[in-house]
């Protein structure tokens, strides 16, 4: 009986968990969200820290050594102007995953902008709403095709063909894929709004900018964060359709999109060079999906709780 009092005092004084412990002892009991953390974690490791390791230029073509097999000194071999394939496929990740992930950052700030703003004020729910609805109206794929082919040129000369390239792919992806994140982020404000809390200090006066920074974002961030991690998939399924296409980044520039159309000429021959890029672009977006799902649970706290 003595030592119950004082282990009560102490549990009576602890400070309060931190709810994301809880949100990650929730995200550790989903399987295949913790595989695919560590397949998604690999790849950046791989893509990331490999090219430090692996130092072969990909885009140095050797004509001596070209079309070969898998060897020590090319361990998947090389393509048809003797370029590393292994050094290509890092090479190419990190340039998809950065598409990726800076597309997926500014769908986020157009969605989570457009989706608070409707549902929080109403007078511009309409307006922004009928503009989503149009931009959900409009043929995706056509509409990057266009947006590609008219203004690469331009940005490639003010930039360079890399950066310029990367800068509209980004922008093409971002502009075209924000309209789910504000449908849910609105959904989620509207609810918000007739909560307690919020009622409370809209009593007191509290503005509308506080408001929103203190009361409703916070709330809304795990309808964001599983959005965020299904941008970066689609980003990424996007910019490989273009660069599939021949419409991404310039022939010598690596992308996993591009090692598969380089690739499709010689896929009877050398089926391997198209295995590759395929098998890497599907674990990425397969895993992503995935740490989504595990996410997604994890931030319930109806789900959490149990």
């Amino acid at each position: 009986m003595t030592d119950v009092a004082p282990r009560k005092v102490e549990e009576a004084f602890r400070p309060p968990r931190n709810q994301w412990w809880d949100v990650w002892d929730q995200f550790k009991t989903h399987k295949g969200a913790l595989m695919g953390l560590a397949v998604f974690a690999l790849i950046l490791v791989t893509v990331l820290i490999g090219p430090f390791i692996w130092s072969m230029d990909p885009t140095f073509p050797n004509l001596r050594e070209r079309n070969q097999g898998m060897s020590l000194a090319h361990p998947l071999g090389t393509d048809q102007l003797g370029r590393d394939l292994f050094a290509r496929l890092m090479a190419g990740g990190k340039v998809s995953i950065a598409v990726g992930m800076t597309a997926m950052l500014l769908s986020l700030f157009l969605g989570t902008l457009v989706g608070v703003l409707a549902g929080y004020f109403r007078r511009m729910d309409g307006l922004l709403m009928r503009m989503t609805d149009l931009f959900l109206a409009l043929p995706l794929l056509p509409l990057l095709l266009l947006m590609v082919t008219l203004f690469r040129e331009p940005l490639s000369q003010r930039f360079g063909p890399e950066t310029g390239t990367f800068f509209l792919i980004v922008f093409a992806i971002g502009v075209t894929s924000w309209m789910h994140t504000a449908r849910i982020v609105r959904g989620e404000v509207l609810t918000l709004k007739e909560r307690e809390y919020v009622l409370a200090a809209k009593s007191i006066g509290t503005p509308s900018r506080r408001m929103i920074t203190r009361h409703i974002l916070p709330n809304v961030m795990s309808p964001i964060m599983v959005s965020a991690t299904l941008g970066i998939a689609n980003a990424i399924i996007t910019e490989s359709a273009l660069s599939f296409l021949g419409l991404g980044f310039p022939p010598d520039f690596p992308t996993w999109g591009r090692l598969l159309f380089d690739a499709v000429d010689q896929m009877q021959l050398y089926p391997m060079r198209v295995i590759l890029p395929g098998v890497a672009i599907s674990l990425t977006v397969l895993s992503v999906n995935y740490v989504g799902d595990g996410l997604r649970d994890a931030l319930d706290p109806r789900i959490r709780g149990r």
